[in-house]
């Protein structure tokens, strides 16, 4: 049994540990494009650059690799993961699929990011693997999943801001702009569970 101050935390990996604008640039190359991050309004960038979803998933498919090796990270998202490694279980969640773990991996030693699992799980849908790790608390940027997460498990989500997912939010929910806070927010958040 963990101790009453570690925290297991899922994590999604990109627009949350990657840089949530990383794809626009590698979208617009492929696509004659001259969209703005801040003109992503919506999850789905099928939509966004007004293409087929079928259109998208090809895209990705023969641009993952790429994408997943070139994208930045999100803010201080390394130095804050590598503090809370030792205090805390760091599961990252992800909707990506199985056959990008070692370009996964390698992104992360590039970065000197740490973890205790990396679960690549090929959907969207995250709240098997949240449950199967035992999560204590979600860090996401899909509003989706930020909403199925927090109402199923009754557990803190903390969802970046993004001109994809505003909307209102329930209690659970809590919106950050930077890493900074969410380490913040981690720290009250242990606080209150270990006073109880």
């Amino acid at each position: 049994m963990k101790p009453e101050n570690v925290l297991t935390i899922g994590i999604d990996i990109d627009g949350t540990v990657t840089s949530p604008s990383s794809i626009v640039p590698l979208m617009n190359e492929s696509f004659g494009k001259d969209l703005r991050y801040e003109d992503c309004f919506e999850y789905n960038l099928a939509n966004v650059y007004k293409i087929t979803d079928e259109e998208f998933d090809k895209w990705l498919d023969e641009n993952g690799e790429r994408l997943y090796t070139e994208a930045p990270v999100h803010g201080n998202a390394d130095e804050i993961l590598r503090d809370w490694h030792s205090h805390h279980q760091l599961i990252y969640i992800s909707a990506r699929e199985a056959r990008h773990r070692a370009v996964t991996l390698d992104w992360f030693s590039r970065y000197d990011i740490p973890f205790h699992e990396v679960d690549l799980i090929g959907s969207h849908d995250k709240l098997a693997a949240a449950k199967k790790w035992r999560v204590d608390l979600f860090l996401e940027d899909r509003l989706e999943n930020a909403l199925q997460l927090s109402e199923a498990l009754q557990i803190p989500v903390f969802l970046f801001d993004t001109p994809y997912n505003q909307s209102e939010l329930p209690p659970l929910i809590h919106r950050v702009k930077t890493w900074d806070e969410v380490q913040k927010k981690v720290q009250v958040l242990n606080l209150a569970r270990t006073s109880v």
